[in-house]
């Protein structure tokens, strides 16, 4: 099942993928008990949205060891976890923006999980069954903001630095999904979920037992090795192998 999230006259909705011409739309997300209207829209007529709206969003750091050694740490004995804001949030279409306080921004292509139902203390099959499905991330970085502050919350934060999309896929296994990451049509990036240091299913069940997960958070698991710079133009490219692929333009802040 492929779940949008679109604008269609003046409104957002969320709606199921009919085919290449056609969405149906939903009264609510899926993961609120929405319910298919019968109402069908024409995919021309709509303009794809961020297709999640979460309380938060929970990334991993250095979940491929090659990653973790290309920036020159070690693989963290347990989940190293940070917070992105919600306000960075941007759709596949939408201009990723270079911040005028940062010299080195970089791309970073990442498998996001969207939470289908309250997480909390989960065991394994708890944890598998709360995956709503799978989506494309760009956890965009300010590489030089990063090295230079304890924490890494101002690298990670600005707006426009959390594209997701273009849609989520619910049918996807979690230990078989490979994330690609391209600027320009250059692969820069590419690993498959085996290559991560910790399971998705692990991650579901460390971070819930932190904090309480609810339904439509957004879990980014970590990205490969091949991170790099980005500039005005650049286009980047975040796919999933199966599910699609989030595009976005590179521009600097006026």
């Amino acid at each position: 099942m492929r779940v949008l999230r679109v604008e269609h006259a003046g409104s957002a909705t969320y709606c199921l993928w009919r085919d290449e011409l056609t969405l149906e739309r939903l009264d609510d997300a899926p993961w609120r008990s929405g319910k298919l209207t019968g109402e069908l829209l024409a995919r021309p007529d709509t303009r794809l949205l961020c297709p999640v709206e979460p309380s938060k969003i929970v990334c991993v750091g250095r979940n491929y060891a090659a990653h973790a050694k290309e920036l020159g740490n070690d693989v963290p004995k347990e989940p190293l976890l940070f917070l992105k804001p919600p306000s960075s949030l941007i759709a596949n279409g939408d201009m990723i923006v270079l911040p005028s306080q940062s010299e080195r921004v970089e791309h970073e292509a990442e498998i996001g999980v969207v939470i289908g139902r309250r997480l909390r203390q989960a065991s394994e099959a708890e944890a598998r069954a709360a995956i709503f499905g799978f989506t494309c991330v760009n956890d965009v970085t300010a590489r030089d903001l990063q090295r230079r502050d304890v924490q890494f919350t101002r690298a990670k934060s600005f707006d426009s630095f959390c594209p997701v999309g273009p849609w989520i896929e619910t049918s996807h296994d979690p230990e078989d999904l490979t994330i690609i990451g391209r600027v320009n049509g250059s692969q820069r990036q590419c690993a498959h979920t085996r290559d991560m240091v910790f399971s998705v299913v692990t991650l579901l069940r460390f971070i819930s037992s932190i904090m309480t997960l609810e339904p439509g958070d957004l879990i980014a698991t970590g990205t490969p090795d091949g991170v790099g710079p980005l500039s005005p133009e650049d286009v980047v490219e975040i796919e999933i192998a199966g599910l699609g692929t989030l595009i976005n333009v590179v521009e600097k802040a006026v």
